[in-house]
């Protein structure tokens, strides 16, 4: 027997479609994946391109599987989160960066499995989000290659390993973290994803300074630089997680960066 819906919902429901997506401005770039990727990171936020967002990488990636990529947003006002992704790679987001008590400023390597635009994005305190970045020529299979460290064997030993230095100059506090991990797409037969995950980066009081998300996209063994805000003498307490859940953990003192670094 059929079922009645009654008339004041039936009319509802005529009057009321699903919410759309907010829409997206055409890309400049004219990637294949950006409308739907634009859905997966943005939502119903408004977006626009903007060049102020400076992603900086070479034009040609020399080595597919470590890909050097900054992301500084330093000169807008009330970021307050940033995102590096590379619109074609089979993991396109590589990092996601709540900059708590820091400059918009992220700094890493990531993997690139081929030719594809490389973006960054930061969403402002008002939630709409600003994009750039561009094309980046690369031969590929940076995502589907074994990690050196798999290769060697030793990739178990080191895991836990976390190495960093803090320095203060006239720009501000740099934060410079470099990790021990095979960083596991998952595309490699036969080894499943794995990688690093989180790092989270605290004063000594416990308040954050950051928190920042990470993906199999990152390069084998990440590096990576941001800018807290902290001072000469102050202390910085890290902490990472991977999907194992293997801890990472160090505490930095900032020190005064030496003169000819300080100079650049």
């Amino acid at each position: 027997m059929a079922l009645k819906m009654p008339l004041v919902v039936a009319a509802l429901l005529a009057v009321a479609p699903c919410p759309a997506l907010a829409k997206l401005p055409v890309d400049p770039l004219g990637s294949p994946t950006w409308t739907a990727l634009g859905a997966t990171f943005f939502g119903n936020d408004p977006v626009r391109f903007d060049d102020r967002v400076k992603v900086i990488y070479p034009e040609i990636a020399e080595n597919q599987r470590s890909f050097p990529v900054t992301v500084d947003a330093r000169g807008i006002a009330g970021v307050k989160r940033v995102i590096l992704f590379a619109d074609l790679n089979p993991i396109p987001l590589a990092i996601d960066y709540t900059p708590t008590a820091a400059a918009a400023f992220l700094s890493t390597r990531i993997k690139l499995d081929q030719r594809t635009p490389v973006r960054g994005a930061v969403q402002l305190a008002d939630g709409s989000w600003l994009v750039s970045g561009g094309w980046v020529d690369a031969a590929g299979g940076g995502c589907s290659m074994p990690p050196l460290s798999r290769a060697k064997g030793d990739w178990a030993e080191h895991l836990g390993e976390v190495r960093g230095v803090a320095q203060h100059d006239a720009g501000g506090t740099r934060v410079a973290l470099a990790f021990r991990h095979p960083m596991d797409t998952g595309f490699v037969g036969n080894t499943p994803i794995y990688n690093l995950e989180t790092v989270e980066l605290k004063r000594a009081d416990g308040s954050s300074l950051g928190s920042i998300q990470i993906e199999a996209s990152v390069a084998e063994d990440p590096t990576i630089t941001v800018m807290p805000e902290a001072a000469v003498g102050d202390r910085i307490v890290l902490a990472g997680l991977d999907t194992n859940g293997i801890a990472y953990a160090g505490t930095l003192a900032v020190k005064a960066a030496p003169a000819a670094l300080a100079a650049r």
